[in-house]
Formats: C-alpha cells, structure tokens, sequence
C-alpha cells in the first residue's frame, strides 16, 4: 500500500459491510487492526472473530483512541457526537473515512472507478472476474461479495491498478462529499443517473450536479464512459475538455433463445451468457469498455463473460423447475425496479410474472419521493408492494397508508401489505404453474423465509 507507515489503524463502525472488509484486508497486510461498533451482525461478527478482530463488546470506548494509532477510519455508521471520533479528534490523530482511506492506499496506483444510480456493483464485478480469469494483478473495493473473491476490498503493494465501485453517498458523518468524488479516477463510468438519497440530495438537479463534478474531474489523458442512452448521463458527459477521452456505450448486441441470452460480437459470433436483461447488456458494454482501456482484448473479454454468474443479490437464482423460476433482486430505487422487473418478463415472456417489491430505504419511504415510481412497475401480470410501518417510526418519517403507496405506482391493481406473514400467504395463494417469482428489496422482508417461500413456489 501507498502509506507503510500507518501499522496500527482503527476502524470506528467496524461492523458495517464495507467497513469490515477493510479491516480484514489491513489485517492481511499486518497492520494492527482494532475496532468498535454499537450492533455487529453476522456475516461481520463471524469473520471479524475468525481474524481475532471482534471487538470485546459492543459500544463506543473514547479510551480504544490512542495516541500511539498512526489512523482512524470512521464509516457511515457513526455519528458525527461518536466520542471515539472526538478523542480522535482531540489527539490530532489521522482520520480518514473510508473513500479518503482508499485513495490514500492507492495514490500510487491507476484507479478505475464505476459511479451510477444502478449497474455499478455489476460493471465492477463484471470487470473484477474478466481480470481475475485472465491472471491480472489488482486491488479492489466493491460494495457486494463475489463469488470467487473472499472479501470486498483488496489492497497491495505490487498491483499497479484499483478498481472501485464509486458509491455517490456521503463519505461519513464528518464529510458531506460523495464517495466518489474522493477517489481522483482516471478512468470514470458513469451508467446511469436516477434520482436517489431524498435525504441527502433534495432535488435532482443537486443529485445530478454530483455526477457533473465527478465527469469533471476526469484528468488529462484520462477517460469517462457513459451510457449514451441515459438522458442524465448524457448531460454530466458532454465533452468538455479535448484532453479526456469520452467513450459512450449501448446495450450489447444479443440474441434471446430458449431463455437464454447470448452475446453477438463483431465477427457474428454467439457467446451464451448466465445473466440477463437489457441493464446487464448495457453493464456489459460498460464492463468491455474498461476492459479494453487495460488491454484486454475482445476475444479474451467474450471468454471470461461467458463464465459471470453476476453479483451477489442482483438477479440471484434462488431455485427454479421446468415451469417456474424464483428470483431475489437488490432493487429498490426506482429505475433499479423497472430495470429488472424488465428484464425478467423479457427473458420468460410466456410466463406469468409475480413481482413484490419492499420499500425498505429511507428514499423509498419518503412520501415525497415516492411519486418517482409512477410507471416503474408495470411490467409484471401481478405486482405487490410490501412495507413495515415500524421501519417509518425508526427512520422518523411521517406514517404511510397502504393507499398512498398503491396510489404513488399508478397501477390499479397492485397488491399492498403491511405484515409478512399475510404477504407470504397471499404468494402462496398464487398458480405457479408457468409462473415466476421475483422478490426485491435491500431488506429481508422482515425475516421473510426466501428459501422456504422458493420451494414451495417450484414445488407447486
């Protein structure tokens, strides 16, 4: 890494998914990890104790800042009053938050990073396995576990590049920038811009305007690649400086058979792919652009993606027989939900298509913001939408009534619940003949049995 001299680093809000990616991957460097969080759940409290980082209770102890710590990292979680950050503070040590750390890390590196209201954890991971099969050297941070990589995060001494999933969130409670912005790419994408974080950003313009300035910074002889389809990317993208290389992309070219998606390339080859829909052919193209930028050519990229299974909880097959399929989805904004909803009645278009949605975020939630699923959520035979009115009280936001929701899709007929049990027993009550499933959400459906609910749908 770029900062040897930083051998004893704690991480405040080490339980969180990135958050403790970071400390394991320090802690294989041989830096002296220690850390703290208020709630750690697993798979974070198992693999932190595996490593012998668990802290030894839970809770914030101004006296685990020392002076002796070359670094503290402070992730989201933390409140801005954390009173290990202000011992911190006091002290004068080094704090980072987690992008500002990375860039540390990897000032001496080309960085690569994917910024998007949708796609960039799978344009990360699409570009993260064609290096991998190909042998490259790299360092990463992705905001989803992959299959083949054990952590989320990777740093070394020896990898001349980094790829980094730009998330266009705040850095931590002490720095209102986006992540993304702290990154300093010289290769930029940008896949699609989609209004998101009401809370953060309380208009579009202000949530376009982040996208703007990250285009901006792409330097000389650097490159941004964007979505030429995407209204709003194409506004951030406008060439604007003659040293910058501005690289726009479509969906690739396809073919569909038999619900099977294959890739057509330039010599009229057919390449059969395992994921799917129209946001995966343009994930693709984003994911071959890059690639080709590192020096990857078109024969050996088409090898490597025709082995991708995709990202963890974005598309996910959770059991399938000849007549159904279920799948679990990380949607939940807007565009993400109209996106794969798509996708799946595309990919199966003799079947019938159930679709149940969680409105789990604090967007998503937000009456103000739910306006902005008008018309996402067509494309399902039968769509429900699913939330639990104590996370409204958790987040502090006004109570919704299952009407207001109903009214926000402008779809008659869409089905509203507020209890999970009644939720699973109105799926059950479906003909699964011919019939798929898709459950979406950045939640759990309060503790909704997925695996269970899969099997008596293929069962049916």
């Amino acid at each position: 890494m770029a900062q040897p001299s930083y051998r004893r680093v704690h991480l405040i809000a080490v339980g969180g998914s990135i958050m403790h990616n970071l400390a394991l991957a320090l802690h294989r460097q041989g830096v002296h990890v220690t850390g703290s969080d208020d709630e750690i759940f697993d798979p974070a409290r198992t693999r932190l104790a595996a490593a012998g980082l668990l802290p030894a209770a839970e809770g914030w102890n101004a006296d685990s800042i020392t002076a002796d710590l070359d670094a503290v990292i402070v992730g989201m979680h933390a409140r801005p009053d954390n009173p290990e950050l202000h011992r911190a503070q006091e002290l004068g040590l080094r704090i980072f938050s987690f992008p500002e750390f990375i860039y540390e890390a990897s000032k001496d590196k080309q960085r690569i990073v994917i910024g998007g209201s949708h796609g960039k954890t799978s344009i990360t991971s699409l570009i993260l396995h064609v290096l991998r099969h190909h042998g490259r050297d790299f360092d990463y941070a992705v905001g989803a576990q992959l299959e083949g990589f054990d952590l989320m995060v990777k740093l070394t001494d020896s990898a001349p590049i980094i790829i980094i999933e730009g998330d266009e969130y705040l850095s931590s409670p002490v720095d209102r920038r986006p992540k993304f912005h702290l990154y300093q790419h010289h290769i930029g994408v940008i896949s699609g811009i989609s209004w998101d974080h009401i809370n953060v950003f309380p208009t579009e313009e202000n949530y376009r305007e982040q996208f703007a300035i990250f285009a901006r910074m792409t330097p000389k002889a650097g490159a941004l690649i964007f979505d030429r389809d995407d209204e709003q990317a194409q506004l951030v993208s406008v060439p604007s400086n003659e040293d910058v290389k501005y690289i726009p992309y479509g969906p690739h070219e396809h073919v569909i058979k038999n619900g099977v998606t294959s890739l057509v390339t330039k010599k009229d080859e057919v390449v059969p792919i395992q994921v799917f829909g129209e946001h995966n052919l343009r994930n693709i193209s984003a994911a071959k652009e890059v690639c080709k930028l590192l020096g990857i050519k078109g024969k050996d990229f088409y090898e490597a993606v025709a082995t991708f299974k995709g990202a963890a909880r974005r598309l996910e097959l959770l059991r399938q027989s000849d007549t159904s399929v279920v799948y679990k989805d990380f949607a939940h904004a807007p565009s993400k939900l109209k996106a794969t909803a798509n996708a799946l009645k595309q990919q199966f278009p003799k079947r019938k298509l159930v679709a149940c949605l969680e409105l789990h975020t604090f967007s998503s939630l937000n009456p103000a913001f739910l306006p902005q699923y008008e018309g996402t959520f067509d494309a399902p035979d039968v769509a429900v939408v699913y939330f639990n009115p104590h996370v409204l009280e958790h987040k502090r936001l006004p109570p919704l009534s299952p009407a207001q929701v109903a009214a926000a899709f402008q779809r008659p007929d869409v089905q509203v619940f507020t209890d999970s049990k009644q939720l699973a027993a109105f799926l059950q009550q479906q003909d699964w003949q011919n019939a798929n499933l898709l459950m979406m959400s950045s939640g759990t459906f309060d503790g909704l049995d997925l695996s269970k609910l899969a099997a008596q749908v293929t069962e049916a």
